[in-house]
Order: C-alpha cells, then structure tokens, then sequence
C-alpha cells in the first residue's frame, strides 16, 4: 500500500512520495516562548517528532526544523509586567520548553530558529514581497496585499469574500484593505526593535517563519505541520507570502493535529483549565503522558481528564511489566531469534507498518504492541519456552515502542526481587505489631521503586508495574 498522509490542502490521504529520493524536509511551527508550555502545545511536539522517527525508521534522511517566536506581543507585555528585557524572558521558557519536550523524549531538531537570529532574511523577504508589489509600506508598518495573491483561502477552503465579512481595521492601523495582514511593524515608544528600510520596528508573526523556511530547507519543502488552529490565518497567510514571491508551492504535505480537550471542554485560559506541562510532568511519568498523547491518531480531537491519564498509567505500565518479565527472565543472556519464530516477528512488524503507514496511525501501532504483550505474557508461563522465543518478543517490543518514542527500558535503579521480599517481610511484621505508620511507609517505599502490592487472603502478591 505504501505510506499515505492526509494533506490539509487536498482533504484527503496521498501517497507520501518525497521531493528528493530517501530525503524528507519538515518544518513544524513552534511555540511562542513567553510562558511554559500547555498540554495543547505538548501535542505536535510529541505527535509530529513521533512522524519524524517513523520517517528514520524507514530509512529517509530528515531535516526537522522547528521555530521559537521569540519576539511577539505577548513577549512584549511580559518583559513589561516582569521589567525584564524581551530576551530574557524568550532565553527562560526557550530552556523551560526544552526541558518539558525532553522529559517527553521528543529528540532535538535539526534547527530550532529564533527570530530574532533571522532579522536580516525576515527583511529581506518584506522587501523582496515590496518590490513585486504584494506589501506596501505605510507610516512605518509593512502590510500584505491579500486580494493580490489569487489562491487565499485555498488551505482553509475559504474565499475571499467569506473572510472579508469578519475582517476589519483596527485603530491606528492604515491598511488598504481589511483582509491585508502585517509583515512588518513600526516600533512604540520602549518596545524592542530592529532597523529596516521602512524605519524602526519588528516583524510580524506569519513572515518569520516564510523566512525561515526559505533559509533552512528551500523554496518547496515535503511536509509543513502544526496544530489544527494555525491553518487560518497562520499558515493561510504563509503561503500567500512564500508562494507570491517564489512562484512555486510552498510544501508538497500539510499535515495538522487534532486539539486537545480538558474534560470535555475547550482549554482557556478565561475558564481556568489550562494545564502547563511543567507542571503534569511532577504528577506523572513523561513517559505515559507520551504514550497517552499517542492513543488517539494525531488528526483526531483527544479528551484529557486525570481519570483518563490515570488508565494510560495502567496500560503503559502493562507494556514495561512485559519488557521487564521478558529481560529479567533472559537475565542477559538473549540469543538470536530462531527460525521458527522469524515469521511471527514480522507479522507484528507488518502490522506495525501498515498501521503508521495509514497517516500515522499510532492508535493501531499502539494495538500492535499489546498483542506482542498479550502473546509474550502466554510464553513467559511457560516454564519450558526457550531463549530464542523470549528474544523474540523482547526485540520486536523494544523495537516498535522505539519508533513510536517509547521507552519500556526502566534506566532508574532496579530493586532485586531479594529486597522487595525484605520490604515485604518487615511490612508484615509491622502490620502484626500494628505499627501501622511504619507499614504504610513500607508500602509507599515499594510503590516509589515500582512495586505493586495486593493483599490477598492467602498473602501478600506484588509485581512491578505503575498504579
């Protein structure tokens, strides 16, 4: 069948076929480093590095650049309220934002632009789309002719005429037409600002990234990706800029995730539901966050609630108790997988591929994987099945959940089954001698190391895993 993906501008799945052979150039709209992340903004981290990873494991080399907005309104009003400069606010949640992807183990980009570091194409570009006549200067600020560019709206699947009912001029702006937009802005008194030809200012959102595009993967890239809200008038406004300068389509794929909704209710800042990473990553592993964003295919809307990250606790957790069982009963000594089981192997493999081939279906990628879980778990009672067999299941779990960003290896300190046999002893003892502070303090010892306790009538059973 091969790998298809579906393509904002066509609305429907295409055959991925690459502008240059084994090659794939990606850029992913980043975020606007003026505060820490959200877990809407955590979504095309992990969902489009998920893409990037199934690219490499099937072999494509990969350009993956992602931007930082480092110069914006919001920047702007927050180096005012914290009266520090608009770099350093940008340099904080820049660090803040890889820290909080890194614990969710998106990999590093190719390039990670700032705007700032690309002033001098951003004006390039104004001035190039100034010459051709799609942006005039005004008192100023730089505007975009929209009713020039004759596809507007194509990406959205809007006509002119329909954006113009909601368009209009604001205050102090001296646009020829309601629907242009800014590519450049004159600066106000103690804003940040940089030198052009049409006076002091600074660029608008939507040019930075045309510029930055051009500079770092050329005039027509393979995929350009974000989240759902960033078609119109983001990208909208994009292709309008790159296309009417360049005289070529801008990307070949445009791909965008699904929003993300806190117990059924859109996030907002006016209700009070938003949910910084920074903070969800001290409640619960990064690791299942991950694995939860990937439950649901990325084009999808997906509904996050504490009971539903909880479930995804259980269900990660069932994944690296297998990986555990399979490697704490080679106890190392791993072995080539045999004939016999080759076959088996790459069914689980074909399967995986015709799942992520299908527009990145993770959801199904994810089934895959708890059906090696399910059939590894029937081996490891077997007292009799062979080395050869428990590789097998260990290999193909380790490999798929590694495309897919996994990681089912716990790198913590492991606890030997002796000391969790100790640990067990000296709750019981506690229990007897109704200490039963010291027993819960036990109790909670063994659940920081991974160690689930059940009592039972006939005795205490555990098993590693996460609550």
């Amino acid at each position: 069948m091969g790998l298809k993906v579906f393509n904002t501008m066509t609305r429907k799945k295409e055959a991925f076929i690459p502008l240059e052979k084994g090659k794939v150039r990606m850029y992913v709209c980043g975020p606007t480093v003026y505060n820490y992340i959200h877990i809407g903004n955590a979504r095309p981290a992990v969902v489009f590095d998920t893409i990037r990873r199934y690219f490499e494991y099937r072999g494509f080399d990969v350009t993956y650049v992602s931007n930082f907005t480092d110069v914006d309104d919001r920047l702007i009003n927050a180096s005012k309220e914290r009266h520090i400069s608009v770099p350093e606010i940008a340099d904080q949640f820049i660090k803040a934002f890889l820290d909080d992807v890194g614990a969710l183990n998106v990999k590093k980009a190719s390039f990670n632009p700032k705007a700032t570091e690309t002033m001098p194409e951003i004006i390039t570009f104004i001035k190039k789309l100034v010459d051709a006549g799609y942006a005039y200067p005004v008192d100023g600020d730089v505007y975009y002719r929209t009713r020039k560019f004759r596809d507007y709206g194509k990406l959205s699947h809007q006509s002119v005429d329909d954006l113009k009912s909601g368009a209009r001029i604001e205050i102090g702006e001296s646009k020829e037409d309601p629907l242009d937009f800014a590519l450049w802005k004159a600066a106000k008194p103690g804003e940040i600002k940089w030198e052009s030809p049409w006076g002091e200012g600074r660029p608008g959102w939507h040019i930075e990234c045309s510029a930055m595009v051009e500079k770092y993967l050329g005039e027509t890239i393979d995929i350009h990706a974000g989240g759902t809200d960033l078609v119109f008038p983001h990208h909208e406004n994009e292709i309008a800029q790159s296309e009417a300068l360049h005289h070529k389509e801008m990307a070949h794929y445009w791909l965008h995730n699904g929003h993300i909704q806190i117990n059924n209710e859109k996030m907002s800042k006016s209700i009070g539901n938003v949910i910084l990473v920074h903070d969800l990553i001290k409640k619960f592993d990064p690791q299942v966050i991950r694995f939860f964003i990937l439950t649901v295919q990325y084009r999808h809307p997906i509904n996050f609630s504490d009971e539903l990250l909880n479930d995804a606790v259980q269900a990660f957790g069932r994944l690296k108790t297998a990986y555990y069982n399979l490697d704490h009963r080679l106890k190392g000594r791993k072995t080539a997988v045999s004939d016999g089981q080759t076959d088996s192997v790459d069914q689980y493999r074909r399967s995986f591929i015709e799942s992520m081939d299908d527009d990145f279906n993770t959801a199904n990628a994810i089934a895959v994987l708890f059906e090696i879980v399910k059939d590894a778990n029937v081996a490891l009672q077997d007292e009799k099945s062979d080395a050869a067999v428990l590789s097998a299941y260990l290999d193909i779990l380790g490999e798929l959940s590694g495309v897919l960003g996994l990681k089912l290896a716990d790198t913590s300190e492991s606890i030997l089954d002796s000391d969790v046999e100790t640990l067990i002893s000296r709750r019981e003892t506690a229990r007897k001698q109704k200490d039963f502070d010291v027993a819960d303090e036990l109790r909670d010892e063994l659940k920081e190391k991974g160690i689930i306790l059940e009592d039972t009538a006939q005795g205490v059973r555990w098993k590693r895993g996460r609550e």
